[in-house]
């Protein structure tokens, strides 16, 4: 089970938290930031929730020395201060999203599993939505564990519109990057393929392809 570090000074929300999440997730607690240091030398967590205002070390602190020594852990920061400034200083020093108490715990899952999306596409180069698997290392990719047969460009058109859920990328930036900047291929050629792979994904239900009528095509993941 995918674990996560919530670091959070209030008893209260720490309880409403883990009794939110628990059900998909293990949480570990830890009441600050020092003691959330103690915690990752016992343990390796996939992602953190971090509170910004705590006593002894705070999130802004914690962050810090993570990313100091090298530790890309995922964090979500939480705080009740939602100004431009705070987010700035939170993205500055490497935080991945920042989210305003209080907690709407439905948007908060929605960006770990984002997080957790992105987070497995950078290490493992293989991309998981419900039952269907593509992998840019094994050069495959399996519906409800079929291997589809993808050829070399439905691969790489598919792999890129799922690693940017929610993206639209416009037909030029797919023809260049796909076919190449000196093709004379048009793009009637990208929506050949899109119905192509429409057509092998055929009963797939996880996500869609989604045409956006004169600008390009996404990938749009079903909640």
């Amino acid at each position: 089970m995918i674990k996560i570090l919530l670091v959070e000074d209030e008893k209260a929300v720490r309880l409403l938290t883990k009794v939110k999440l628990r059900d998909k997730y293990e949480i570990i607690e830890a009441v600050d930031g020092k003691d959330a240091l103690d915690k990752l030398e016992e343990t390796k967590v996939d992602l953190m929730i971090v509170d910004v205002c705590m006593p002894r070390m705070d999130g802004y602190e914690l962050v810090r020395e993570l990313r100091s020594i090298g530790d890309a852990t995922p964090v979500i920061m939480l705080t009740a201060m939602g100004d431009f400034s705070h987010k700035k200083k939170g993205y500055e020093l490497g935080i991945d999203e920042y989210l305003t108490k209080p907690i709407d715990y439905e948007e908060l899952t929605w960006h770990i599993e984002a997080i957790l999306r992105r987070s497995r596409i950078n290490s493992e180069k293989e991309i998981c939505v419900g039952d269907f698997v593509i992998s840019e290392n094994g050069m495959y990719a399996r519906l409800n564990d079929k291997d589809l047969d993808l050829t070399d460009t439905e691969f790489k058109l598919l792999y890129k519109l799922l690693s940017y859920p929610g993206v639209t990328f416009t037909k030029q930036q797919i023809m260049d990057e796909i076919w190449g900047y000196e093709t004379e291929t048009d793009y009637n050629t990208i929506k050949v393929y899109i119905n192509r792979i429409r057509n092998k994904l055929e009963g797939c239900t996880a996500f869609e392809i989604i045409s956006q009528r004169g600008v390009g095509y996404k990938a749009v993941i079903n909640q």
